[in-house]
């Protein structure tokens, strides 16, 4: 399956999260989404949208017609949802509540930022790391981000060149002219985290290698290269993306294969990463459902949410990620069908207090996770729409991390559709759903 790469969190931190999530949230007035009138007569919703962004709602800075068309179905005479929707993104160089606005503006709905996920979003679940000296890379507000996830004391690249500048000597313009005073009160680092891909790639590259080949102290001559390094954990592994241009971009994938082949390349071993977050890993889906659920519970939606539909326009993250997730259900229900039979005749599990399934009854109603590819953005069919998607999504090359290892299966999605508002009719037509 693929799944050893996803060191995502500690069982006990995860237990902890589902029962309380990351943080407390405020009082529903104060959260920005409605709550619903009483005497609503809609059926409520047992199933629930993810929905990434780019390439499936927007290309950079246009928004898909097709995205409005959807969301007219989505919502009811009083610009309310009518299903609860997550948009999950691998997006990080940026801060929640602005890309709530940016799809307020480009959906014509209220989006709250409780609806956002970045491809950082899980790092919420990682205390273990939030009181260490942690070095962040990316661009836009990434220190921001940082303590906004619960991370409290950080560095930033900008801050190692300033104090070492004479490790950055890729571009002859930016070397000190006189040798600098060496710099002796610079923190010792701890970690790294890295949120998406830098402005100046070759600044990020050779900063990050000095801190993992010197221990985290990048001012001073190491003695030997320190193996295992210190903790470095990546949020967003999409090698490419879909923005204006009529081929995709370069993403943060392509900066990690970067700063892997690097580093294996000066120290002849494997970098090693604490965690991959975002889009395939579970945590980011595991975290989207926490996000459902509060948006059932805000609503008063009496139904439990059963099937959620992951809609994206990657195979390897959206695709590939919703599939895991959706194997990682079915397996958890037969462990929770096993228990029960165990439990019926009298025999207990000794071990299952160890398990990392939670107890509540919204996590158990939960039966699957299903994905739908769209043709608008990374993932573009040649002529039709292929009638049959395991005949057309399966990848001749593997655009995916290196630490998931290639399941041809978990390519395929469950429906492919030419956009996102085919998407939201075919679901509504699988759920009988009224579109009106």
């Amino acid at each position: 399956m693929g799944l050893g790469c996803l060191r995502s969190a500690s069982k006990a931190a995860l237990r902890r999260w589902r029962r309380g999530g990351p943080r407390a949230l405020p009082p529903i007035s104060q959260r920005g989404l409605a709550v619903s009138a009483p005497g609503v007569s809609e059926t409520p919703p047992t199933f629930g949208f993810l929905f990434d962004i780019d390439g499936v709602l927007v290309r950079g800075r246009h928004v898909i017609p097709a995205a409005q068309e959807a969301f007219r179905k989505l919502v009811d005479s009083n610009g309310q949802l009518r299903v609860p929707v997550v948009f999950v993104t691998n997006a990080g160089n940026c801060l929640q509540h602005v890309k709530a606005q940016e799809l307020s503006d480009a959906l014509g709905l209220k989006v709250s930022p409780e609806q956002v996920i970045l491809s950082h979003s899980p790092l919420h679940l990682f205390h273990q790391f939030h009181e260490k000296c942690m070095l962040v890379s990316g661009q836009g507000p990434v220190e921001e981000n940082a303590r906004n996830v619960g991370f409290r004391n950080v560095v930033t690249i900008q801050d190692v060149r300033k104090a070492f500048p004479l490790l950055d000597m890729v571009d002859q313009s930016r070397r000190p002219k006189e040798l600098p005073p060496p710099t002796t009160d610079f923190p010792t680092i701890e970690g790294v985290i890295l949120f998406g891909e830098p402005v100046r790639w070759e600044t990020s590259l050779q900063l990050i290698i000095d801190v993992l080949l010197s221990n985290g102290n990048p001012g001073a001559e190491p003695a030997a290269v320190p193996y295992p390094h210190i903790p470095v954990l990546a949020c967003n592994m999409d090698l490419l993306w879909m923005a204006e241009a009529k081929m995709p971009r370069f993403g943060h994938g392509t900066f990690l294969v970067c700063l892997e082949n690097i580093y294996k390349k000066v120290t002849g071993r494997e970098l090693k990463y604490e965690a991959l977050i975002g889009k395939p890993s579970i945590v980011t889906y595991q975290y989207a459902e926490y996000l459902i659920k509060q948006q059932v519970e805000r609503r008063g939606w009496p139904s439990p949410i059963c099937r959620l539909y992951a809609v994206g326009d990657n195979p390897m993250s959206d695709i590939y990620g919703a599939n895991i997730y959706n194997r990682y259900l079915k397996a958890a229900c037969q462990a929770r069908a096993q228990a029960e039979v165990k439990r019926s005749v009298g025999v207990a599990d000794p071990q299952s207090e160890d398990h990392s399934e939670p107890k509540e009854d919204w996590y158990i109603s939960l039966e699957s996770c299903k994905s739908i590819l769209v043709c608008t953005g990374v993932y573009s069919p040649h002529g039709d729409v292929p009638a049959d998607p395991h005949e057309s999504v399966v990848e001749t090359v593997f655009h995916g991390h290196r630490d998931f290892r290639l399941d041809a299966s978990l390519l395929e999605a469950s429906y492919v559709v030419q956009d996102v508002n085919e998407a939201v009719e075919l679901v509504f037509e699988k759920e009988n759903w009224s579109q009106d």
